[in-house]
């Protein structure tokens, strides 16, 4: 499985997990400019765009520590993209990453809400 098919598989078990949770996924995979949401959904009244982080091993840090301030950065603006693009400026929104580790190939899926300022 390469890394583009790893992510994908995270991307699925995510989006699975969030449903059973009552999230509506809206969105996945969603490009402005050169950057990418993994997943937008609706939590009640609340936009949530979705960072999904797998990691099959936490032997170079925990699947959420990857995200760097550059990367914060790159999620914010094509958050405002998506805003902007979708006419939805004045929707409370918020950032959640999705952590995903395997134990003994099991995976194990943390949601950390509004992680993101």
């Amino acid at each position: 499985m390469n890394k583009r098919q790893k992510g994908r598989a995270g991307e699925d078990l995510a989006a699975t997990f969030l449903e059973q949770r009552g999230y509506q996924i809206i969105e996945r995979n969603y490009r402005f400019d050169r950057g990418e949401i993994d997943l937008i959904a609706m939590d009640g009244k609340e936009l949530v765009f979705i960072e999904v982080k797998t990691r099959h091993t936490e032997a170079y840090g925990s699947p959420e520590e990857s995200i760097t301030p550059f990367k914060e950065a790159q999620l914010k603006k094509v958050a405002e993209g998506y805003l902007m693009q979708h006419q939805k400026e004045e929707q409370v929104c918020r950032f959640d990453v999705v952590a995903i580790t395997f134990e003994n190939g099991k995976p194990q899926i943390r949601v950390l809400q509004n992680v993101i300022l």
